[in-house]
């Protein structure tokens, strides 16, 4: 039978599913989204920005915001990225380096298509971004392998089995192979790659010449001490400097999280010989840059000061969610219950004890407690992985709403346990 057509008039990603984020009689925590509270002063910055730069364009730049743009970006705009990141991360960051995207996951589709043979493998983290795993899985021919997680990072000497025992030569790709991670905040676990496997993700990357791409969406959002050093990321491990360096390491950024994931814009950090062929690639030569206005909109944002105050109030807030998150959990949860306690990020990762089915606890929060969270099967490629976790989202509900929310699943937890 032939689908008819239908216009359901849809506000937003969210709507018209079974359990909407902006359903007030439901607490939804499965989605790593802002909330509304976070997104009501982009109207007035946006406004601002986009007369400045609307200004601009018609007095000195010829209207050119509305040209194709270059394949890399906007100048300004990459500029605005390096120069605030770089100061975030207490690193540098060079403009050169950047490739401009309408979003991480554009920017993981790209990396696929672009630098991957598709004949080749994916290395996956046991547990992993389930909608990154969904835009893997849509290039049929790639082989995906997940690999075990620790919680220090990933497990190397099976990452290294399984690179070893699948490794060739791609004859008309730059990389056979490609090893996906959040390593700075995890999704969905939440922990930090250590010191100690983030240098020796790199030498293995350079001795079987496969591809590292990060999804570096919350490397800003840590929440130690404001004196402490930002944690370093795995693209600053890769380091030019060394002598049997060429580049292995992508970081995959976006402003999703830290300004507001309507503006479908984010960034690739590239080495030079990847960011030639990202440059060079059929979707760059003929659209010019991935997301041109918004990119020179988000460069007056930075110039005048409003896109920094905007991610301020976004890290703070988040902030206090998330520890006001971890406060009740650490003193309610079942003792035969784990929580990995992340240091910054969206998310935190419960484990129930073995043989307990975190799916039927969503089931049960959904009837009791109209609490809504994700179950840990959904994260992993193998099937009968991560039955008993669940992963929790702090972002888009209030503090007060997230500790309520938190206190009632301690509470249903200890009645599924009993049963």
């Amino acid at each position: 039978m032939t689908p008819c057509r239908k216009e359901h008039h849809l506000k937003h990603l969210f709507d018209g599913k079974g359990w909407d984020v902006y359903n007030s009689d439901v607490v939804n925590l499965s989605i790593g989204a802002p909330g509304t509270d976070l997104l009501e002063n982009c109207c007035e910055i946006f406004q601002k920005a986009t007369e400045h730069r609307l200004k601009i364009e018609k007095e000195r730049n010829c209207s050119l915001l509305f040209q194709y743009g270059p394949t890399s970006g906007n100048y300004e705009a990459r500029s605005a990225i390096a120069k605030y990141f770089g100061e975030m991360y207490k690193s540098v960051v060079n403009c050169e380096d950047i490739f401009i995207t309408s979003g991480a996951t554009q920017g993981l589709h790209m990396v696929l298509s672009t630098l991957i043979d598709l004949n080749g493998y994916v290395f996956v983290d046991e547990v992993t971004y389930m909608i990154g795993l969904d835009v893997i899985r849509q290039f049929h021919n790639l082989k995906i392998i997940p690999v075990c997680l620790n919680d220090d990072g990933v497990d190397l000497q099976q990452l290294e089995h399984f690179v070893k025992a699948n490794h060739f030569k791609s004859k008309n790709k730059e990389f056979w192979a490609l090893y996906y991670t959040t390593p700075t905040f995890h999704n969905p676990t939440g922990i930090l790659f250590s010191d100690s496997v983030c240098q020796n993700l790199i030498k293995l990357a350079r001795k079987y010449d496969f591809l590292i791409t990060c999804d570096d969406v919350y490397n800003i959002l840590h929440y130690n001490d404001d004196d402490d050093e930002p944690p370093k990321r795995l693209f600053a491990y890769d380091d030019c400097n060394d002598k049997d360096y060429k580049g292995h390491v992508l970081s995959n950024g976006s402003f999703s999280k830290i300004i507001g994931p309507g503006i479908r814009l984010g960034w690739i950090e590239a080495p030079p010989r990847i960011k030639t062929l990202l440059d060079n690639s059929g979707v760059a030569s003929s659209g010019g840059c991935l997301n041109n206005y918004t990119s020179c909109i988000v460069a007056s944002l930075f110039e005048l000061n409003l896109a920094q105050k905007h991610i301020c109030y976004l890290y703070e807030t988040y902030k206090e969610r998330m520890l006001a998150a971890c406060e009740i959990l650490k003193a309610n949860l079942p003792k035969d219950c784990n929580m990995l306690e992340p240091k910054g990020g969206y998310f935190i990762w419960i484990r129930l004890p073995e043989r307990r089915n975190a799916a039927e606890f969503l089931e049960m929060c959904i009837k009791e407690e109209k609490i809504v969270f994700i179950a840990g099967p959904r994260f992993a490629v193998a099937s009968g992985q991560a039955v008993n976790c669940l992963r929790l989202a702090i972002a888009f509900h209030t503090k007060e709403r997230i500790k309520d929310a938190a206190l009632r699943i301690c509470q249903a937890l200890k009645r599924f346990l009993d049963k």
